[in-house]
């Protein structure tokens, strides 16, 4: 006894070591099963979802089986097969992570539709049956259903549309399968494939085009050029706007800017051109004028039909303009959704919609691209122009915030994002927005340049020269800036570096101001002078501060009464500090003119759009107003604007009032509500 109790003070631990081996080793037998089990749970969930596939695709391709819409063509675009990890191929239905070996190409890169989001091999997207979005129904009675499968995870539909249409039980699947569905490309209602034959008999499977049904133009007023030409009915339109804008651009270069009434050609955003064959070859541009139906088609449109025609981006701010022209394909008809590029302005698409009554336009990107849009609207000579809302995809996004769109992204990539936005662009209110043009001349007077035309601000000195060092940062290394929370950290860095070098110390005794033909003096630690027309700067700073009382010689900024606001900044760290809210701008003056002489070269930028101006004066006029759509979900006023302007296009489209008569009203309205 004595030997062994010696043992156990000599090894105490013993037993407790070998009680902690044993525990971990459950623990670890138990997580390893734990993973096992999960892991044949993923593996088992994935066959039945590639299960559910297969039977959709047979009952497609089973001649029996009732689908009478129209059938369309993917759009296929190469794509890097690390991008469709998750997807599994239309065609063979394997995982598209699974190389195959073909070559190095066919490892590299798969096929991916811009419009439904389908995925497929290079060597299988030939075989891809004819399923994707259908653009066109002219000639149709009603709209129908495009049930299709959905090949992507659906993150812009609300929770509501996951119960089939027919039986009301829910479609999302349980663990252990359940029926198969299938999902309607226009209405993004589901039903279950065994439900569909039901209700098909009951309903004819027409489809009312959903909740933004307002906001599509329904493929009932698309119409094809040419009923003859190969690849199906419009087999090719749905490769997008732009394709359709490279077949007109030439004609449209050779138009008059003045349209003159008789002359013009019928309105169809569709297919104004010979589309050619199956592969998308646009032959050679022609405006149709023989077919004598399609102006009037556009006006059979429903009266409370509210046309959305978007414009994207892809180079603003967090560049993800393939994700939301993808997403927006599903949600609108693919003609409505236009890729903005240096080649490719938004001309196109105002011309495509010019007779299309009561079309409102969506920008996706940032003030720059606003301002191209405004500018091209401009250009169109609208009796009464579009109103525009703004998705901001930008750095600053100053103009989306003050029109309540917000600053960024964020609120399109929640569950149901993009379906919300959508929702308060149909009942956004019409408010206006004054334009400013900035004319640059010599010394002499004489102009020296084309004019710009300002929305948001006029930046000269400290503040330009940030936006101009981050603008040459861009053009060098366009991957640096993927995102909108990354951009601002290099706003901050390149500011931060300007803190130490007072590049603009003499800038008072090197630029002259004038306000209304008054002189305005410029403070000694002025580094910088800014011309404003809203009450947003460099991503939400108020510049003016309207509720600054203080200031009683001043009156409040209004982004529609015809002012400007002109304020000095001291610097780079003056810069940072407003942006944390813990200083104010200098106010100077207001006015409706303003006239600036630049005696030494200064970095400028209007509305973040940066250059390097020489010695030059520069004159900031009144230049027009545009109709803006501003978010009213949390405004009274708001609302109540939203309505007048609904009520004044119902009651043009009665011929009650014209157009002109509705800009009036309309510009009023926004006055009186503001």
């Amino acid at each position: 006894m004595d030997d062994d109790g010696r043992l156990q003070a000599l090894f105490p631990n013993v037993e407790a070591g070998e009680s902690r081996i044993f525990i971990m080793s459950c623990f670890a037998a138990a997580l390893t099963g734990i993973l096992t089990i999960l892991y044949t749970a993923f593996q088992w969930r994935r066959n039945i979802n590639v299960s559910w596939r297969k039977a959709i695709a047979r009952s497609k391709k089973n001649p029996k089986a009732r689908y009478k819409a129209p059938v369309s063509a993917h759009m296929w675009s190469l794509e890097s097969v690390s991008r469709g990890k998750s997807l599994c191929c239309c065609v063979c239905y394997k995982s598209m992570s699974t190389s195959q070996p073909l070559g190095p190409m066919e490892d590299a890169f798969i096929h991916r539709c811009g419009i439904c989001g389908a995925a497929a091999h290079l060597s299988c997207s030939s075989n891809a049956h004819k399923d994707c979005k259908c653009v066109s129904m002219f000639g149709y009675e009603h709209v129908l259903h495009q049930w299709a499968v959905r090949w992507t995870e659906v993150t812009d539909q609300p929770d509501e549309t996951s119960f089939c249409s027919y039986c009301e039980e829910p479609c999302t699947g349980s663990f252990i399968g359940g029926s198969p569905i299938w999902c309607c490309m226009w209405c993004q209602r589901v039903v279950h494939v065994d439900c569909h034959s039901n209700m098909s008999l009951e309903s004819g499977d027409i489809c009312d085009l959903g909740p933004f049904r307002r906001l599509i133009l329904s493929p009932l007023f698309v119409k094809e050029l040419n009923p003859s030409s190969s690849g199906g009915l419009l087999s090719t339109i749905t490769q997008g706007a732009n394709e359709i804008a490279s077949t007109v651009r030439a004609s449209i270069r050779s138009q008059s800017k003045k349209y003159k009434q008789g002359s013009e050609s019928s309105s169809d955003p569709c297919n104004k051109c010979n589309l050619g064959d199956g592969e998308g070859t646009a032959e050679s541009p022609q405006i149709s004028n023989s077919s004598p139906g399609l102006e009037e088609s556009f006006h059979d449109l429903p009266g409370d039909a509210r046309p959305l025609l978007v414009f994207i981006n892809k180079k603003s701010g967090a560049q993800r303009g393939d994700s939301l022209k993808q997403r927006l394909n599903m949600l609108l008809n693919p003609v409505q959704v236009f890729e903005l590029s240096s080649t490719e302005g938004p001309e196109v698409g105002l011309y495509l919609f010019r007779k299309v009554p009561h079309f409102r336009v969506l920008v996706c990107g940032g003030d720059g691209t606003v301002g191209w849009v405004l500018n091209a609207i401009d250009k169109q000579n609208f009796v009464s122009p579009p109103p525009v809302a703004i998705l901001p995809a930008g750095t600053g996004n100053d103009l989306a915030r003050v029109l309540f769109w917000g600053g960024g992204l964020g609120s399109v990539e929640r569950q149901g994002g993009l379906c919300t936005l959508l929702h308060h662009i149909e009942h956004a209110a019409v408010t206006i927005l004054d334009r400013w043009k900035v004319t640059i001349a010599d010394q002499h007077g004489k102009q020296i340049e084309s004019p710009k035309y300002m929305n948001n601000y006029l930046g000269i000195g400290c503040d330009a020269k940030v936006a101009l060092d981050i603008h040459n940062m861009r053009e060098e290394n366009p991957e640096k800036f993927y995102n909108q929370f990354m951009n601002k950290v290099l706003y901050a860095r390149e500011g931060a570096r300007g803190i130490m070098d007072r590049t603009f110390e003499d800038f008072p005794w090197q630029i002259r101001v004038e306000v209304d033909g008054v002189e305005i003096e410029v403070p000694e630690n002025a580094e910088g002078v800014l011309v404003a027309n809203i009450g947003s700067y460099m991503g939400g700073v108020d510049l003016w501060q309207n509720e600054d009382e203080t200031f009683d010689n001043f009156d409040p900024q209004s982004m529609h009464d015809k002012i400007l606001e002109v304020v000095s900044i001291s610097g780079t760290w003056h810069l940072g500090t407003l942006q944390v809210g813990l200083s104010r701008a200098k106010r100077l003056a207001q006015g409706q003119t303003v006239k600036i002489q630049l005696f030494a070269p200064f970095p400028v930028q209007v509305d973040g759009e940066p250059w390097s101006q020489k010695p030059c004066t520069m004159f900031v006029t009144h230049h027009g107003q545009a109709f803006m759509l501003k978010r009213a979900a949390e405004e009274p006023l708001g609302h109540a604007a939203a309505i007048i302007a609904d009520v004044l296009e119902t009651a043009e489209t009665n011929h009650v009032i014209n157009a002109a008569q509705k800009r009036a009203l309309l510009q009023e309205m926004a006055l009186r509500l503001s």
